[in-house]
């Protein structure tokens, strides 16, 4: 176990776009709708990819972990799913749910925690939408609480606070530091209520596990999992996969009633914990490839 001391990765990939490019997406919709503006952004995709190195490097490199060759053309609709799933947070920010079409895989494990007001973390990782789980939490009407890092992306956190104020209410930023963040994470757990987490970026100076996945060796972040064993608290696996159109899918699965970490063999545990969700990850990055959000280089030397 070690901690990312200089591992920035995704931190050191500035955003894509101003809070005036934003707005005016936000705009386009309203005047001509969503098909109007995905047509759009796929233009500005298209030239995106053609002078973004690095990030037409990382995903090239992604599709080689999962057997595939990765031409322009898969690179292409690789960012053309992140921007259209990134629109669609926006307007689900803005209030225009009924667009969607989402189904509920497990939903029946969060009713239950509702029910019996039993607070839990709900894990999951840059894979999909973020916001389409949220949407499903507003519409079953069920008390989740996000943990966001913004560290990066300040421009679309300006805009999601004007779209929807009332969000910030749900938010939980990791930027107020560590002993803040993780009280506030504490009293929603005791309130019965659930607290979201994305395990799979590793910010600086944070505890990382190796992990097997894809094929390959992969830091994943440990916190999530050192926090749930300080909690004592259940820990559920949630993804909202993207499936094309107006359509999301969301998945709950049971990951462990309680996380162990004794003391004598703990990072044995925690990194065996760690693996097991790498290899739950991996099974839902097979279902949905182009839902994979990570442009860095995810498995280079550290």
């Amino acid at each position: 176990m070690t901690t990312g001391v200089q591992r920035r990765g995704w931190l050191d990939v500035a955003e894509l776009g101003s809070v005036w490019g934003i707005r005016f997406m936000v705009r386009l919709c309203r005047l001509f709708g969503r098909g109007a503006a995905r047509a759009f952004l796929r233009v500005v995709v298209f030239y995106y990819v053609l002078f973004a190195r690095t990030g037409r490097r990382a995903s090239q490199q992604y599709f080689a972990r999962l057997g595939e060759q990765a031409g322009f053309a898969t690179v292409y609709r690789h960012f053309c799913t992140f921007a259209e799933v990134a629109l669609d947070r926006l307007l689900i920010a803005g209030g225009e749910r009924s667009l969607f079409e989402v189904t509920s895989n497990g939903r029946e494990h969060l009713d239950e925690l509702t029910r019996s007001r039993r607070g839990a973390l709900l894990i999951g990782a840059h894979l999909g939408s973020f916001e389409a789980m949220r949407l499903g939490a507003v519409t079953q009407q069920l008390p989740v609480n996000m943990v966001v890092n913004f560290s990066n992306a300040k421009h679309i956190q300006s805009v999601l606070e004007q779209l929807d104020p009332q969000a910030n209410a749900r938010f939980i930023s990791v930027e107020g530091g560590a002993v803040d963040f993780v009280l506030k994470i504490r009293e929603c757990i005791e309130r019965g209520e659930m607290v979201a987490i994305l395990a799979d970026r590793v910010g600086t100076d944070a505890r990382v596990a190796e992990v097997d996945f894809l094929g390959a060796k992969a830091q994943l972040a440990a916190g999530p999992f050192i926090l749930a064993a300080a909690l004592r608290c259940p820990v559920y696996l949630t993804f909202g996969l993207y499936r094309g159109g107006t359509r999301y899918d969301l998945y709950c699965e049971p990951f462990a009633d309680a996380i162990e970490l004794p003391r004598k063999g703990r990072a044995e545990a925690l990194q065996a914990t760690v693996q097991r969700f790498a290899t739950r990850l991996e099974a839902y990055v097979r279902k949905a490839p182009y839902n994979w959000f990570n442009f860095y280089d995810f498995w280079r030397d550290r």
